[in-house]
C-alpha cells in the first residue's frame, strides 16, 4: 500500500520511477509462476515414477504366484496318483518318491488336507537350516512362494514327539494360506484331519487337536523335552492356547505334528495347527 502511494503522490520524474518500479512485481509473478510450473512438473514425474514402480512390483508378486502355483500343479501332476472313492472304498492316493527325489532330494514326505483346504496339497522338503525354503521353491526356483519344509531341527520321519511343518500364508490363497480358516471351530468340524505320506510307504493320519494364534517365540515350537513332565506341559500348552476345545485326546504316548504359518496379525504372531498321529498304515 505505501508503494502505491508514494506512485501517486510524487513528481513527473518520480511518477516515471514508480512506473519503472511498477513493473518488478510482474516479472516477479511471471518468475513465480515458472518456478510453480517446475515444481508441479517433477511432482508429476515423481508420481509417474513412483505408479511405474509399484506397478512392476505388483506384476512381480502376480507373476511370481503364477509361476508358483504352475510349479507345483506340475510337480503333483508328475508325482502323485489320485483315484476317487467308489464302491464304499476310501480315495486312494499315492506318491512316487522317486520322481521327487530327481527332481529334490531333499524331499522328505508328502502333505495333504481332505477334503478342505484341498490345495494343501505339496511336496515336503527339509535341509540343513529353516532359510533356504523360505524363498525357494520345491524345484529349486527363486520365489517368495518357498516351498513347505521341515524344522531342521527334527528327525525326517516324523517320529519326534514335535515335527514343525513351515509353509507361506501366500495371498493367492496358495501354501499354507487356509490354515487361518482352522480358528473357526465350525470349519475344524467338517475338516479334522490331515496326511502325510513317506518315502518308507507309510500314510500317516493326524487327527487335528489344537489350532489358533501364538507369538513366535512360544512353546509351541520345543521340539525337545528333558522328560515325560515336559513334554505333558507342552501338550496342555498347546491346548491352552487353541481357539477351540476339540475334545480330541492326547497323551504323552502320541506324536504330534505342527502346521505353522504366517499372520495377518503381526510380525510374531502365527497361525498353527497341531494334529495327533492316529493312524499309520503302510
Amino acid at each position: 500500500m505505501k508503494a502505491k502511494g508514494k506512485r501517486r503522490a510524487g513528481s513527473g520524474g518520480k511518477a516515471a520511477a514508480g512506473k519503472k518500479k511498477g513493473k518488478t512485481p510482474g516479472k516477479s509473478e511471471k518468475k513465480s509462476g515458472g518456478k510453480g510450473r517446475i515444481v508441479s512438473n517433477i511432482i508429476l514425474v515423481l508420481a509417474v515414477l513412483v505408479f511405474c514402480v509399484s506397478a512392476f512390483q505388483f506384476f512381480r508378486i502376480l507373476s511370481g504366484y503364477h509361476e508358483g502355483r504352475k510349479e507345483y500343479d506340475e510337480v503333483k501332476a508328475l508325482a502323485v496318483t489320485e483315484e476317487g472313492e467308489g464302491d464304499g472304498e476310501k480315495a486312494r492316493f499315492s506318491v512316487d518318491f522317486d520322481t521327487l527325489k530327481g527332481i529334490n532330494p531333499d524331499t522328505v514326505g508328502w502333505i495333504r488336507f481332505d477334503p478342505e483346504p484341498a490345495q494343501i496339497s505339496y511336496p515336503l522338503v527339509q535341509t540343513t537350516d529353516n532359510s533356504t525354503y523360505l524363498n525357494k521353491t520345491f524345484s529349486a526356483s527363486e520365489n517368495t512362494v518357498g516351498a513347505i519344509f521341515v524344522n531342521t531341527y527334527n528327525n525326517p520321519d516324523f517320529n519326534d514327539r514335535n515335527t514343525i511343518i513351515y509353509g507361506h500364508r501366500m495371498n493367492d490363497n496358495s501354501m499354507f494360506h487356509d490354515l487361518a480358516k482352522y480358528e473357526e471351530r465350525s470349519f475344524w468340524e467338517s475338516n479334522p484331519y490331515f496326511y502325510i505320506y513317506t518315502p518308507d510307504g507309510r500314510e500317516i493320519t493326524y487327527h487335528i487337536y489344537a489350532a489358533g494364534q501364538v507369538t513366535e517365540t512360544s512353546d509351541t515350537y520345543l521340539t525337545e523335552f528333558a522328560d515325560d513332565a515336559a513334554y505333558q506341559a507342552f501338550l496342555d500348552y498347546t491346548k491352552q492356547a487353541s481357539a477351540y476345545d476339540t475334545g480330541v485326546e492326547v497323551t504323552m504316548a502320541d506324536t504330534v505334528v505342527t502346521l505353522s504359518t504366517c499372520t495377518k496379525a503381526s510380525d510374531e504372531h502365527r497361525m498353527v495347527v497341531v494334529g495327533v498321529k492316529e493312524k499309520e498304515e503302510k
